[in-house]
């Protein structure tokens, strides 16, 4: 293993091609989905038992909203079979699981089952899985803006102390920024994920769909970020 002061810190993960996987296979967009839940829960496993503190990735955005509505439904589902019976693998493992997004036009059962996978996992130390699921970037830095706002007009914040790093704190979640950004399918896009945490973030684009990325192309990946110079805007 690597020298641990090496790593990224914040790994980020863009799941793309779920469904592509599947209709190339001839199956239906639904098993796509299935096949990736498979591989996000051993990966992200894999992922933070390296040292990797922070894994975030991206299940669902605000504008998936607008696929088929049996797609939709499928994935609901999946969401709560998975947060409601694979809260006992990521407790074992002493993994954190928290979620970013608005809880706005979710079922009622799918926020059951967020606060059921949040609860069971919150004294985990080992890492923390952060699932962005009815996510925007551009919808948390208006979110972010409104908390701001009003901790202003109630007397909690001076605005002269707010600053780049102060910021985090009235994201969804207050996560270091993002090192190295991954996503999947080949596609050279970040969706509006993340915007504000990945300012300097290294991107990699492998041209694999997400449910056939395993710990393996992963690990080739971490080869080629450890080669990066990263200057942060020095020279």
């Amino acid at each position: 293993m690597k020298d641990v002061n090496l790593l990224p810190n914040h790994v980020a993960i863009i799941m793309d091609g779920n469904g592509r996987w599947a209709m190339e296979r001839g199956y239906n967009r639904s098993r796509g989905h299935l096949e990736g839940s498979k591989t996000l829960e051993k990966l992200g496993i894999y992922i933070l038992n390296k040292g990797i503190k922070v894994l975030s990735v991206f299940a669902f955005s605000t504008e998936n909203f607008k696929r088929d509505p049996n797609e939709v439904n499928y994935l609901m589902n999946l969401f709560i079979e998975m947060f409601t019976k694979k809260y006992k693998i990521f407790k074992k493992e002493n993994i954190k699981v928290v979620f970013s997004g608005r809880t706005k036009n979710l079922r009622p059962d799918v926020l059951q089952a967020i606060d059921k996978m949040r609860e069971e996992t919150k004294n985990n130390t080992r890492g923390i899985l952060n699932i962005c699921l009815n996510y925007g970037g551009q919808e948390e830095l208006i979110d972010a803006s409104k908390k701001i706002a009003m901790a202003y007009k109630e007397g909690t914040l001076d605005l002269n102390e707010l600053n780049k790093e102060s910021f985090y704190k009235y994201l969804y979640q207050d996560l270091p920024p993002i090192d190295l950004l991954i996503r999947t399918s080949g596609e050279y896009r970040i969706s509006n994920f993340m915007l504000y945490q990945m300012a300097y973030s290294e991107m990699f684009f492998p041209n694999i769909y997400f449910p056939d990325f395993k710990e393996v192309e992963f690990d080739q990946i971490l080869d080629e970020f450890y080669k990066r110079n990263r200057r942060f805007g020095g020279n």
